[in-house]
């Protein structure tokens, strides 16, 4: 179920949908343009991501134009009884930007996938082998999938399926 939102809420879901502004002080600017104090910012902030409202609060990345063109997403058949274990592994090592588990599927083997973002393939690939070498994983056991294209990236849309508090 949704929880009710008030019109202050919506303001604040709307104005963050393209990012928080770049400036030392992003919750105040947001609240001057909603009329509202930095702190009422950040508290409906820590509301709406306390109630589930919001999922996830960051900041997207654009790698690409920071250099970043050998991206690699590598995915792993780990055996299920040590994927979470392979996954603490993953993740202690800095070049691994993102590590989740994923059911395995039909034709599609793998259950845990990792992120490395690079600027040279050969470098990548000496992390992956690095990575490989610390999980203890044959080589035919795991894929290496460089991106081909990007595609936009974008905060969530809050449209008008948030329920509003009665007046």
């Amino acid at each position: 179920m949704t929880p009710l939102l008030d019109l202050r809420d919506r303001a604040l879901l709307t104005a963050l949908e393209d990012g928080l502004p770049l400036v030392s002080r992003p919750y105040r600017m947001v609240g001057d343009q909603l009329g509202i104090s930095e702190g009422e910012v950040i508290t409906r902030l820590q509301r709406l991501i306390a109630c589930g409202v919001i999922r996830r609060f960051g900041a997207v990345v654009r790698h690409r134009a920071l250099g970043y063109t050998a991206n690699a997403m590598v995915v792993w058949d780990i055996a299920d009884e040590r994927v979470d274990a392979a996954a603490r592994t993953a993740m202690a090592f800095p070049f691994v930007t993102l590590c989740y588990r994923r059911p395995r599927r039909e034709g599609w083997r793998y259950n845990l996938f990792c992120m490395i973002h690079g600027r040279q393939r050969a470098t990548v690939l000496a992390q992956v082998d690095a990575l490989r070498a610390a999980l203890g994983i044959d080589v035919s056991d795991h894929a290496v999938l460089f991106s081909t294209r990007a595609f936009k990236q974008r905060g969530a849309r809050y449209g008008a399926s948030m329920t509003l508090e009665p007046a």
